[in-house]
């Protein structure tokens, strides 16, 4: 279970990350090549869409951050934890719950998302 929490905090920590240079690097190391991302507003396949999409959402929202909002939940070949984004210091404008599914290496195969807070 650490070792999947220690993953979500990664992976967490690639949507904070600004340096494309070293976000790219972090996405190889988490996901699998045949990586897909599955979200209410998006969806991106493969780690280059992944990366773009990171850095579409950061552009938008420059001074917000992606944190964890509470414990990370796996069983088998899945994690389930809930995220919040807004402000460093700040209420989340966004918040949900996302389902990791993952490979046996323990890389990231698939993330499926649902909002369960947004401003819309």
């Amino acid at each position: 279970m650490r070792d999947v929490r220690e993953l979500v905090e990664r992976y967490v920590a690639t949507w904070n990350e600004h340096d494309p240079v070293a976000r790219r690097r972090a996405l190889g190391e988490l996901w699998a090549g045949d990586a897909l991302y599955v979200h209410p507003l998006s969806v991106a396949e493969g780690i280059d869409a992944i990366d773009a999409m990171i850095a579409v959402t950061q552009r938008q929202y420059p001074d917000f951050v992606l944190s964890l909002t509470g414990e990370v939940d796996a069983h088998h070949a899945l994690a389930r934890f809930t995220w919040g984004l807004g402000p460093k210091d700040g209420e989340a404008v966004l918040a949900g719950t996302d389902v990791a599914v993952l490979a046996e290496d323990g890389r990231i195969t698939a993330i499926h998302g649902f909002l369960d807070k947004a401003p819309f």
